[in-house]
């Protein structure tokens, strides 16, 4: 259960590739960033790239190695596990207590993009906190 659950979690790394690539689009960077000086852009950008490339190596190392990561007898498994969870746990406080989206949901697709989303990290949260600390 647990294995597939992770298998599951990694594919949903990639569905979040998916909804983030409209991000760009959806928030006018291309206008919004206009002010900003050069350099400011540029590690936007690649702050972006390096989320992307750890989002992309969770989904990786979920897929490749689910049954590893399910077993948890390894402690690097174990401590994989609690990293990806962290990471997602980071990410769902985020969401709760510093980001505003509300002015930028101006219609039912971003609504509901931006709530599936809450429910994807969530469940990544559950699985791989469970998969971290679950009695080998």
């Amino acid at each position: 259960m647990i294995t597939n659950a992770i298998l599951l979690a990694g594919i949903a790394h990639f569905g979040i590739l998916i909804a983030s690539a409209t991000v760009p689009f959806a928030l006018n960077w291309k206008d919004s960033f206009k002010g900003l000086p050069p350099l400011l852009r540029q590690l936007f950008w690649v702050y972006g790239f390096f989320i992307v490339f750890m989002i992309i190596a969770f989904g990786v190392i979920s897929i490749v190695h689910a049954e590893t990561l399910a077993m948890a007898a390894s402690p690097l498994a174990r401590t994989v596990s609690g990293l990806i969870a962290a990471f997602w746990f980071a990410r769902l406080m985020v969401q709760f207590f510093v980001f505003d989206a509300r002015p930028y949901l101006v219609n039912w697709i971003y609504r509901i993009g931006y709530h599936g989303l809450t429910v994807v990290f969530v469940y990544l949260v559950v699985v791989f906190t469970y998969a971290a600390f679950r009695a080998a």
